[in-house]
This record gives structure tokens, C-alpha cells and sequence, in this order.
């Protein structure tokens, strides 16, 4: 059986997978898991529906999968916890981070970390930045393996349930999606601006 053609992005990796099989899902997913810009959900997808079409094991796909995903986080926790804070403390103040609300972060984190870790895992640059914030605000190393590897299975399960199940109907379901997608952003960015709003409203009210 032939690999099936792609639409889109997705059809701009397939050179890479064609080539590299497992090695490119698992090195893109490892390098996109601590910072390094790189197609790590899109080669998940794109492997799961060579795997539909009978060019890859599904089982294996997963595996490698998790297993770079866990890997890449640790990477990014490693960094962030050797000299993530160093740099908050010395540059942070660049970009708005005062010491004060580093502070917050950190208590945040400790309070909500675990699920912090799990949610970050399916937005795309929470996911990049994910284990190295975790390392920035020492989240306790078994704590965030425990919950980055709850993330990692639940990500991976379902990108690549969703690519293996797609199967001929990708370019259909891919159509469909971007068509909608600019409503989503729409209604998106008018629920950000409505709770900025309201937090503005809130601080008048409370200076007054």
C-alpha cells in the first residue's frame, strides 16, 4: 500500500518522513519538546496516517512518540533548572518579569503545577516552554515527571488517534478545519479582549 498524499502542512513533511520513518517522528517531537522550533504535532499526524494506510506501525509510532515527548520536556526542565532562574533574576526584568511577579508564578505553579503540566502539553508554545518553566520555578522533578508523562499519552493518543482514524477523509477534514479556523480565532480573540476588559473594570472599581 502506498503512502496516502497529504494536504497542506502536513504534505510539506512527508519528504522528511519519507526518508526517515520513526527517527523524524521521534527526533522532531524530542527537539520540539525543549524550545527548538520544530514540527512536533504535524509529524505526529502525518505518521499516524502513514500508519493508517499500512507504511508504519501505529503501536510503534505511539511509543516512540511518548517516550520523545517525556524525553524533550526533561531536556527543558533540566535547563530551566540549572540556569533558568539565573536568567529570570537577570534578564527578566527585559521583558517584564519583575521580581515580584516571578514570585507569583512560582507560588502559581506550586499550587496548580500538575495540571499546568498536563494542559500545556495541547497549546501550541505552553508545550515548547512547558518543562523549562517547570525547572524555572523547581517544580519538584517527580511531580513534573509524573504529570508530563500523563500530558505526553494523552497528547500523543490523541493526535495520533485522530490522524490513524482520518485515514482518505485528511484532505476533507483538513479543508474543513482551516475554513472554520478563522471563526475560532474570531472567538478567541474576542474572549481575551472581554477578559481584559474585565480585569480593567475591576481595578477601576477598586481604586475609585
Amino acid at each position: 500500500m502506498s503512502a496516502p498524499p497529504l494536504p497542506g502542512v502536513l504534505g510539506d513533511i512527508a519528504p522528511i518522513l519519507n526518508h526517515w520513518g520513526y527517527w523524524a517522528v521521534g527526533s522532531l517531537i524530542f527537539v520540539e519538546d525543549f524550545g527548538v522550533p520544530a514540527p512536533g504535532e504535524t509529524i505526529l499526524i502525518a505518521a499516524a496516517l502513514y500508519a493508517g494506510a499500512g507504511q508504519l506501525n501505529i503501536a510503534v509510532v505511539i511509543a516512540i512518540g511518548i517516550v520523545a515527548a517525556i524525553l524533550g520536556d526533561n531536556v527543558g526542565y533540566l535547563i530551566g533548572r540549572t540556569g533558568g532562574h539565573a536568567l529570570v533574576q537577570r534578564y527578566g526584568k527585559y521583558v517584564f518579569l519583575t521580581p515580584e511577579r516571578y514570585e507569583k508564578t512560582e507560588n502559581f505553579f506550586a499550587r496548580h503545577g500538575g495540571k499546568v503540566v498536563v494542559i500545556a502539553r495541547f497549546v501550541e508554545g505552553l508545550r515548547q516552554a512547558n518543562g523549562i518553566i517547570a525547572g524555572t520555578t523547581e517544580m519538584p522533578w517527580p511531580r513534573f515527571l509524573a504529570f508530563n508523562a500523563l500530558g505526553a499519552a494523552l497528547w500523543v493518543g490523541l493526535w495520533a488517534g485522530v490522524g490513524y482514524a482520518a485515514g482518505d477523509h485528511i484532505t476533507t477534514i483538513y479543508t474543513e478545519v482551516n475554513r472554520y479556523s478563522i471563526y475560532l480565532l474570531i472567538a478567541l480573540g474576542v474572549l481575551i479582549l472581554a477578559l481584559v476588559a474585565r480585569t480593567v473594570l475591576r481595578r477601576r472599581r477598586t481604586t475609585d
